[in-house]
């Protein structure tokens, strides 16, 4: 299982994660962040299998990608 953290406030809302997410759970949040700019987030987080293209894709680095031992 991994655990996906976006900062929300960095987001500038290219979606290009969105776009390489293979199993379609990272969407764009219906809120706004302070810069008026809705947010990439990770829907049914127990989905994620942690490959970390969301993180690779991100131009600006606000995505971190960490994988749970088990």
């Amino acid at each position: 299982m991994a655990s996906v953290n976006f900062d929300q406030e960095k987001c500038k809302g290219c979606e290009l994660c969105v776009s390489v997410c293979p199993k379609a759970i990272v969407h764009m949040s219906d809120t706004l962040n302070s810069k008026g700019v809705s947010y990439a987030k990770v829907e049914e987080m127990d989905k994620c299998i942690g490959c970390g293209f969301c993180a690779l894709m991100c131009p600006d680095v606000i995505i971190e990608v960490v994988k749970e031992a088990g």
